[in-house]
């Protein structure tokens, strides 16, 4: 089967939003767009290639406002901006120095952006660093306690966060198993044994949890079985380590 990924300019997101969304576009939503592009502005994905604006972060908010609606509920910018912002947070390096002159720090200007409600959503959908979790036996356990308070924190979220949760492990699910088809490198697998693992401890679990989301379970669980499967045949057919 030949894998394809979903890409979306930033122009043919808005025409979705205002066309087929009936969205009306304004200011917050425009200043969230305006800071996803300059914190995500050049980066590419896992193959190198892929622009993370165009096949992550306008497909996902893309996608949650299709779930909004398709599922009957009232969405607003404050969600679309909820979703275009989800990532903004994980890259420190580049945070820090875009916003290096700016003294009261990128949460406070978040914080005066867009208020209180979208950043919580991007504190918790944050991954902490390894480094808050102290001196552990092994990385393996510091990585394994991190998973388990991250997933307490999503277990108790609202409808807003866990939809965009999932529908971004979604995203990363489809785009990981195209890297591997086109980019056979080793860390690739190892991406793809955390994302089934992970998948099997918690997120597949995660949609039926109220509120429960069965329409994103189907999908994950398709796409658990489809990696899952291509990972044990690509896998066995690897040189075996003498």
């Amino acid at each position: 089967m030949e894998l394809s990924i979903e890409s979306l300019s930033k122009e043919s997101f808005l025409t979705f939003l205002e066309n087929e969304a009936n969205i009306r576009m304004d200011g917050f939503l425009e200043s969230a767009i305006a800071v996803a592009e300059e914190v995500h502005e050049g980066v590419n994905r896992e193959d190198g290639i892929s622009s993370f604006l165009n096949t992550h972060i306008w497909p996902v908010a893309k996608n949650v406002t299709v779930h909004y609606r398709r599922n009957n509920k009232p969405i607003t910018t404050v969600e679309i901006a909820s979703a275009v912002l989800h990532d903004v947070l994980e890259d420190n390096d580049r945070i820090l120095n875009l916003y290096e002159t700016r003294s009261y720090g990128f949460d406070a200007y978040l914080r005066y952006q867009f208020g209180s409600r979208v950043l919580n959503v991007l504190h918790t959908l944050k991954t902490p660093t390894l480094d808050s979790y102290g001196n552990k036996a092994s990385k393996k356990d510091i990585e394994q306690e991190r998973f388990q308070h991250y997933c307490a924190h999503l277990a108790n979220a609202d409808y807003d966060l866990k939809c965009i949760k999932l529908i971004d492990r979604v995203n990363n699910m489809k785009f990981i198993e195209y890297t591997a088809s086109t980019n056979k490198k080793p860390v690739v697998y190892t991406k793809i044994k955390r994302y089934l693992l992970e998948a099997e401890d918690f997120y597949l679990a995660y949609t039926m949890l109220q509120p429960r989301m069965p329409d994103l379970y189907k999908e994950l669980r398709g796409l658990y079985e489809q990696l899952r499967s291509y990972y044990l045949e690509q896998t066995l057919s690897l040189p075996q380590a003498q």
